[in-house]
């Protein structure tokens, strides 16, 4: 996939409309995680290395298409200029003649961040007035905003059909890395699953079958799969209606020659509560009244000799209640055997980057994905809108 790199740009005292990721979480005007804006801050430094003039875009949360004082981008902004060393200047304006004319009255190397995205509907409808605005507070886009790439909006899409694009550090490094797993995967490849449901991850599984060698499921959506092989469950989280989707995929893992585990026992608790009454059953033991909420050890053990084993890793899922510190046990040792193991490594999913963050080896993954549902997409084996426009430029 040739994405054009912005290393080869030449963007002495240009304007660059760059779209990032800032919709971390806000608690009582802090921003509490700064990690979305950590990960994109090698582009912004190559491009004020570079003395672009850069004018930042980013959505944050669900305004509804119209401005909300609650989803202002502001407090990012304070945090944001703590973290650079350059000038930063906040427009409380998306687009319009004001926003023109201080884009227009930046210098090399400073930043001129706008109000969210999201104030406006026509940047979630990909408007073409819309699209021109935002256009023409710049000569250059650069799209960094992995996250948001597999949504077709104003800033993610239409816009890079209206200026010369290119992809952001963070971007190439996503699409690379992602697309080494579908494509040229060292072997033993190990995909390991998880998360409560099945639908969520269906078209994933169904994507990654032909490709992986073994396939290690946990999380709620387990009990689906054992479900449909009439294990008892019990109270345990089942889709009904994926039931046979399920079974149907245990027999392509067996006619493709993949290895495919489930759960052989488990931690059960009487309720979905964090202090819930629990205990360790086999896959049999799951009786009424009783709900499956993490992976026991002789499945944690089973799972653990897969992965010492591996060469490239694929992991996006908790293994049960991760929340719960009762149900955390199984997801903890899987974060900790990713870790130690000398695969390449690549993580993606809220839960399995805050475990992998919890237990400590962050640093010792390969790649931590950004872009919750846009890498679950693009594993899928979609075509993610954002990067699509990257690569099919009319310049």
């Amino acid at each position: 996939m040739q994405l054009p790199r912005l290393e080869n740009a030449d963007l002495a005292g240009k304007r660059v409309f760059l779209r990032v990721d800032f919709n971390v979480p806000i608690e009582n005007g802090t921003v509490t995680d700064k990690t979305r804006i950590e990960k994109t801050l090698p582009t912004i430094e190559l491009l004020l290395k570079k003395g672009a003039r850069l004018v930042i875009a980013s959505h944050l949360g669900r305004p509804k298409g119209k401005p909300d004082p609650q989803f202002s981008i502001e407090p990012v902004v304070k945090t944001f200029q703590e973290m650079v060393k350059a000038k930063v200047t906040f427009s409380k304006e998306v687009v319009g003649d004001s926003v023109v004319k201080l884009s227009k009255e930046l210098q090399n190397g400073e930043i001129l961040v706008i109000e969210n995205l999201r104030f406006h509907k026509e940047e979630e409808e990909n408007e073409a007035g819309f699209c021109k605005k935002l256009a023409s507070l710049a000569d250059v886009y650069v799209n960094d905003a992995f996250g948001a790439a597999h949504r077709a909006h104003a800033s993610t899409e239409g816009i890079a059909h209206l200026l010369p694009s290119y992809a952001g550090l963070l971007m190439y490094q996503e699409i690379t890395q992602l697309s080494g797993l579908l494509s040229r995967p060292a072997k033993p490849f190990v995909a390991i699953i998880g998360g409560s449901k099945v639908s969520s991850k269906i078209q994933v599984l169904k994507n990654l079958i032909d490709k992986v060698d073994h396939l290690l499921i946990g999380g709620g959506m387990a009990y689906t799969f054992l479900k449909s092989r009439a294990v008892p469950v019990g109270n345990s989280l089942v889709e009904k209606d994926f039931e046979v989707d399920a079974f149907q995929l245990i027999e392509k893992a067996g006619v493709a020659g993949v290895d495919i585990q489930l759960p052989v026992d488990h931690v059960i608790g009487d309720k979905f509560d964090p202090h819930a009454k629990s205990k360790t059953v086999d896959k049999m033991g799951i009786l009424d009244g009783w709900m499956g909420m993490d992976i026991g050890p002789k499945t944690i053990s089973n799972y653990e000799k897969v992965i010492k084993n591996a060469a490239t890793i694929v992991w996006n899922g908790p293994m049960g209640v991760f929340e719960f510190d009762k149900f955390a046990e199984g997801t903890m040792a899987i974060a900790k055997a990713v870790a130690k193991s000398k695969a390449k490594t690549v993580v993606g999913g809220g839960d399995s980057i805050a475990a992998i963050n919890k237990a400590g080896v962050e640093s010792k993954i390969t790649h931590v994905s950004t872009g919750g549902g846009a890498s679950l997409e693009f594993l899928e084996g979609k075509k993610l809108p954002g990067v699509q426009a990257l690569l099919n430029q009319e310049k």
